[in-house]
Formats: C-alpha cells, structure tokens, sequence
C-alpha cells in the first residue's frame, strides 16, 4: 500500500468530501479529504491503481488537483 497526498482545489463541504471519497471507493483507494488544508492524503494499491488514475477520477467530479 502507498500513501499519497493530493491538493485539490475546489472543496468546501461535506458534499465535497462525500463526493471525492465516493470517486476513489471504485478504484480501490481510500481518501481522507482536510478541507481546511485542501488536500486528500490517499491511500491506494499502487499495482492496482496509478495515481494519475485517481486523479483524473477526483477531477471528473469538477475539482482540480495538483499535477
């Protein structure tokens, strides 16, 4: 397992947090969104999943991330 941490922009409520989480669950990674810092520290199976991969998935929910 790896541990990654992602700034995103965009985010500011629970709906946020709910729909980044909901994105990464399909994948097999699991976020833990800080809306005070703007980030999402991810946890993922990095054989399973690339990080460019749950990165395209947070933004297709409209947010934008670090590249």
């Amino acid at each position: 397992m790896r541990a990654d941490v992602i700034t995103v922009k965009g985010m500011s409520c629970e709906h946020c947090v709910k729909a980044v989480e909901d994105a990464l669950a399909p994948l097999g990674a699991k976020g833990e969104v800080d809306l005070g810092a703007g980030t999402v520290k991810v946890t993922y199976n990095e054989s399973s999943v690339s990080i460019e991969t749950i990165r395209e998935a947070i933004e297709e929910q409209g947010y934008e991330t670090n590249a």
